[in-house]
């Protein structure tokens, strides 16, 4: 089912469904009177997140702080089919419950198994780390679970009566601090702030008949790609073109991969074309490599050039040295990382993610099209041949944030290192 679908099937069936949810679970929870207090052992937990690679490798540091306070409870995430792969390398899960959204059908047959599992696990928290759907906030009810906790937004009130505990919702902190602060109520002690992914144990690679060794190959990844959550996160096609034949002149001793989904097979094609690379040189494994080898290849690289993506999260994780393009997010909030080398140009409609369903350019991502090759370029030149210092300190990369107001908005600056000098 397209990303479009599903907003309009969320915005315009299933919301009306959960505030009529809402009229009916307010009265019955004065009559009922349960005890929704948070100092009970807990033998269930439920974490959910149905869209987004990177927001679910960002709950890991939660997962992992939930499993150090509550060593014997069983784990459970909920989340849409298509990120069963993922979690799979993601410990502290003892179980994965998943709904079939890829077609209309599929979603109606997979919904009423999907609930009843949910319902049979007797849930005694429920962690929604959705922000805007209103499908997240209906399933949270009908799972039945004694306390269900989730984010609140003014445009969402109609929540305060679905959830039992809610948290403010803060643009300004980084995603994974964001998620931490459910453990935070929960009273977790020991938090867990690093991303984890467990090792996939792949070190080759074949491709065109060849076995890379992907632990002694020296090698960069660029990623073209934004999945159409917000496909405005792409930087431009020509200008990643432009990127890859100077890494061609600059760098003739590293490879060039280029990574993608299957569905993105024939944009990265289209960057690639033109290019009349070298297939030893320069080369696509769009559509080619299922998530363990994604992880490896990224794991092991000399470097990683991409668009703030779910790949990008990999990264953080695998602790390689990423430069991402940031535009209609704020690297303040998806971009803090040790490994990471943000460029962002923090212009004045940006980060709009938060505001609008539809970005208010229609398209035209100014703030991703006003990114520099030159820039790009300064910071792979120090990351490759300035290992020990590449950009700036990590105090500097550990974002400076102050709020910026933009008419009623309130948004986020972050204040970036400037680029290098040549």
């Amino acid at each position: 089912m397209r990303t479009s679908s599903k907003i309009f099937l969320d915005t315009h069936v299933v919301g009306f469904a959960a505030r009529l949810l809402n009229l009916l679970v307010i009265p019955l929870g004065k009559v009922l009177r349960l005890d929704h207090s948070l100092s009970h052992p807990f033998r269930t937990i439920a974490v959910c997140k149905y869209k987004g690679m990177g927001s679910i490798i960002q709950a890991t540091p939660l997962i992992n702080t939930l499993r150090a306070q509550y060593p014997d409870a069983r784990i459970v995430f909920v989340t849409s089919a298509e990120n069963v792969q993922i979690l799979k390398h993601i410990p502290g899960i003892d179980e994965v419950v998943s709904v079939n959204d890829r077609s209309f059908s599929t979603l109606l047959f997979s919904i009423l198994p999907f609930l009843r599992r949910l319902i049979g696990l007797r849930i005694d928290v429920y962690l929604d780390l959705e922000v805007y759907s209103n499908f997240s906030t209906l399933v949270s009810v009908l799972s039945m679970a004694r306390n269900r906790m989730g984010f609140y937004l003014n445009s969402k009130h109609y929540r305060l009566g679905n959830y039992t505990h809610m948290m403010y919702y803060n643009t300004r902190s980084a995603i994974s601090d964001t998620y931490l602060q459910f453990a935070r109520m929960l009273n977790c002690a020991d938090v867990k702030p690093r991303l984890t992914l467990l090792d996939t144990g792949i070190r080759t690679l074949e491709y065109g008949g060849e076995h890379i060794d992907l632990a002694s190959a020296r090698y960069i990844v660029v990623n073209p790609n934004a999945s159409d959550l917000r496909i405005e996160r792409r930087w431009p096609a020509e200008k990643y073109r432009e990127l890859i034949r100077w890494l061609m002149t600059a760098y003739p001793d590293h490879r060039i991969m280029l990574i993608g989904s299957g569905g993105e097979k024939a944009y990265v094609q289209e960057v690639l074309e033109p290019l009349q690379a070298p297939p030893e040189q320069v080369f696509s494994l769009a559509g080619s490599t299922r998530i363990p080898e994604l992880i490896a290849v990224i794991k092991h690289a000399s470097l990683f050039i991409t668009n703030d993506s779910g790949p990008m999260h990999i990264s953080f994780a695998t602790q390689t040295p990423v430069i991402a393009l940031f535009g209609p997010c704020s690297p303040s909030q998806y971009g803090v990382n040790e490994n990471c080398y943000p460029i962002y140009e923090n212009l004045y409609c940006s980060p709009c993610v938060h505001e609008f369903v539809q970005p208010p350019c229609g398209g035209n991502n100014l703030c991703m099209k006003m990114i520099a090759e030159d820039k790009v370029k300064l910071y792979v030149k120090r990351i490759l041949e300035t290992r020990e210092n590449p950009v700036s300190t990590p105090a500097e990369i550990l974002f400076k944030v102050g709020p910026v107001t933009v008419g009623r908005l309130d948004r986020t600056q972050a204040r970036l290192p400037a680029a290098p000098e040549p």
